[in-house]
């Protein structure tokens, strides 16, 4: 069984509850990948720098001085630290972004009706190279950078990092039996917010439809269990959505067609 994690923000930018996702992390057995945002850093970062911070509906307009920072941040100074403190549990992790060996090819987005600047959206993601990552032993960390599928731009972009969970998934699901963990800082996708006992075990594509309509799914977690049911319909087993402390424990939504 392949298991890839992402992991939220709000953990990334919490050293403590980093540091304990890690230590769930590293008892997981192999093989296994992560995958990883940028929580707050790089908007600290422009902050320092003088480079305006502009978001909408949730994603950051990534203009060229924006996507210098993001990439130094993201496939820099984040992935390297988690690398790094993966090495330090016994984890042998390679660091990676989505330029590197052609792992996760992008198109730039649309300007239109929205122009995001260099931000890439994801179709697939290079099976091929992960399986050889994998082979060789190594535990892939992966952030949100990739590069334009334009053979002759040579250019970087900036992508969700939930798009690349799921492409990494599916690729993975190509090699082996593959599994997709969602944690943050909830239990899981709840009937309400405010109550951690109400967590809904089971989401299956018509029952999202279900939750959409009432209103219990909405904002962020609509395109994040949109993407877990493309990533089960392109061969993931399952996609569980849970809090980063319960890595290795039961519980949680469980998203399958």
């Amino acid at each position: 069984m392949i298991n890839v994690v992402k992991i939220g923000g709000n953990v990334i930018d919490n050293p403590a509850a980093l540091a304990a996702f890690l230590d769930d992390f590293a008892a997981m057995p192999s093989p296994k990948i992560l995958v990883h945002g940028g929580g707050k850093e790089a908007t600290r970062l422009c902050s320092r720098l003088g480079i305006q911070t502009t978001m909408i509906d949730g994603r950051r307009v990534t203009d060229s001085d924006t996507l210098e920072v993001v990439t130094m941040v993201y496939a820099g100074l984040i992935n390297k630290r988690i690398v790094a403190l993966l090495q330090a549990r016994g984890v042998n992790a390679l660091g990676l972004c989505g330029a590197d060996a052609n792992l996760i090819p992008a198109k730039r987005r649309n300007p239109e009706p929205i122009d995001y600047g260099f931000v890439g959206d994801i179709d697939v993601a290079n099976s091929s190279a992960l399986s050889a990552f994998l082979d060789a032993g190594l535990t892939p960390v992966v952030c949100a950078i990739t590069r334009s599928a334009n053979p002759t731009e040579g250019l970087l972009l900036n992508s969700n990092a939930d798009s690349v969970a799921c492409a990494v998934a599916s690729a993975a699901a190509v090699i082996g039996p593959t599994v997709m963990h969602y944690c943050f800082e909830m239990p899981g996708v709840m009937t309400d917010i405010n109550d951690v006992t109400s967590v809904i075990p089971e989401i299956t594509a018509e029952k999202f439809v279900e939750l959409k309509n009432s209103g219990v799914v909405h904002s962020g977690m609509i395109p994040k269990i949109t993407g877990a049911l493309k990533a089960c319909r392109a061969g993931v087993q399952a996609v569980i959505i849970k809090s980063s402390v319960a890595l290795n424990t039961d519980g949680g939504t469980i998203v399958k067609l």
